[in-house]
């Protein structure tokens, strides 16, 4: 891999060389491996097959989840969180010591690693809320809840410059990756000022299927304001939000 250099960027393929840009700048490099049939065939390439399929479930499993979160995930994401996602998902799917290598799967894996899981690098939410929080997940009721008792902004959030007002969002979502397909529930509290004046206790409650033996997530962030002539614009585009997995039972 090589960066291009100069006024003129390049995109396509020119002879042996493939030129391409990504979040790293424009870069090229020289085509070439082996051949696809080999790769599909060959049983020397047995364990290459079998990763390719296991990080190919892991993607459609990352997707899932993340149009299920979708609603929370429009101001709450940074560029790279679908390849790092993509990579959780992978070590949820290799916790798997049911199945065959080849065939391990987010069911049989070890969901509950997708726990503290932050959907933007940018802002983590264990170093932007300090308020102390208590999520429970209720498999019975479908009840997904977050609670938080009266705080003072100011203190309990680490807000970025320029900060006037912020609210708490939440979402409860029952995930069926085999089937993938989604239940999803979502809250959010009015735009609250960020100042010194404590607010009420905060009960998000966010209901899915009663009695679901699905995984069940529970995904809670902050979104940050600022006021300008009396209107609440979203601070710098929802950059430094943060949002992240509080709570996951993998089901029964």
């Amino acid at each position: 891999m090589a960066r291009q250099k100069g006024i003129i960027k390049l995109k396509g393929t020119i002879g042996d060389i493939t030129f391409y840009k990504t979040q790293d700048g424009h870069l090229a490099r020289e085509k070439g491996g082996i051949d696809a049939s080999r790769i599909a065939n060959d049983p020397a390439f047995q364990r290459t097959r079998e990763n390719g399929s296991e990080f190919g479930r892991a993607g459609k499993a990352g997707k899932i989840l993340r149009t299920a979160l979708r609603p929370l995930l429009l101001n709450s994401a940074d560029g790279r969180m679908v390849s790092r996602l993509t990579q959780a998902m992978i070590r949820v799917i290799q916790a798997d010591l049911v199945s065959v290598r080849g065939l391990r799967n987010v069911i049989d894996g070890e969901a509950e690693l997708l726990f503290g899981f932050d959907f933007n690098i940018r802002g983590k939410l264990g170093t932007t809320l300090f308020a102390p929080f208590v999520a429970t997940i209720d498999r019975v009721t479908g009840e997904i809840k977050v609670t938080l008792a009266s705080f003072i902004p100011a203190n309990m959030i680490a807000a970025p410059s320029g900060t006037t007002h912020f609210k708490i969002i939440s979402a409860g979502a029952e995930i069926d990756f085999e089937a993938e397909t989604y239940v999803v529930d979502t809250s959010e509290t009015a735009i609250l000022p960020w100042n010194g004046t404590a607010t009420a206790p905060i009960n998000q409650v966010n209901t899915v299927t009663p009695a679901s033996t699905k995984p069940l997530f529970l995904a809670l962030g902050v979104e940050f304001y600022q006021e300008i002539n009396g209107q609440k614009y979203p601070l710098k585009n929802g950059a430094f939000n943060p949002l992240s997995i509080a709570k996951v039972d993998s089901g029964v």
